[in-house]
C-alpha cells in the first residue's frame, strides 16, 4: 500500500497538482487552494499544530503520513514536513490509501 501511496504522490507531483515546503503549503492552506494537506509524522510539534490548526479552520482534510525522508524520496525532493495536494481527485485516492494502509497496520498487515 506504501509504494501504491509513493506513486501517486509521484504522478501528483509530475503533473503539478503537488505543492510541498512549509511556506508554500501555508500560503496556499491559507488562500483555501488546496484538497489534501500531509504533515510528515516526525514533523515537529508545531509544523503539526499550526497546519492542524490552519486546517480545521478551513475544513481542510488533513493527514499525518510517513516520515520528512520519505515525503522527500516519494516526491524527487529533499525532505520534507508538508506537502500539500491541489487536486480532489489525487486527493480522495491519497485519503483512501492512506486510510488503508493505517487500517493494515493496526491488524497486523504490510
Amino acid at each position: 500500500m506504501k509504494d501504491k501511496i509513493a506513486n501517486l504522490l509521484g504522478l501528483a507531483i509530475k503533473s503539478g497538482k503537488l505543492i510541498s515546503g512549509e511556506d508554500t503549503c501555508k500560503r496556499e492552506v491559507q488562500a483555501n487552494r488546496v484538497d489534501l494537506v500531509i504533515v510528515a509524522m516526525d514533523a515537529s510539534d508545531n509544523t503539526k499544530k499550526l497546519f492542524s490548526d490552519k486546517c480545521s479552520f478551513r475544513k481542510i482534510p488533513m493527514k499525518y503520513f510517513g516520515t520528512k525522508e520519505d515525503i522527500g524520496i516519494w516526491i524527487g525532493k529533499m525532505p520534507r514536513a508538508v506537502i500539500a495536494v491541489k487536486d480532489k481527485g489525487f486527493s480522495v485516492k491519497l485519503m483512501e490509501y492512506i486510510d488503508l494502509y493505517a487500517d493494515s497496520k493496526n491488524f497486523g498487515g504490510e
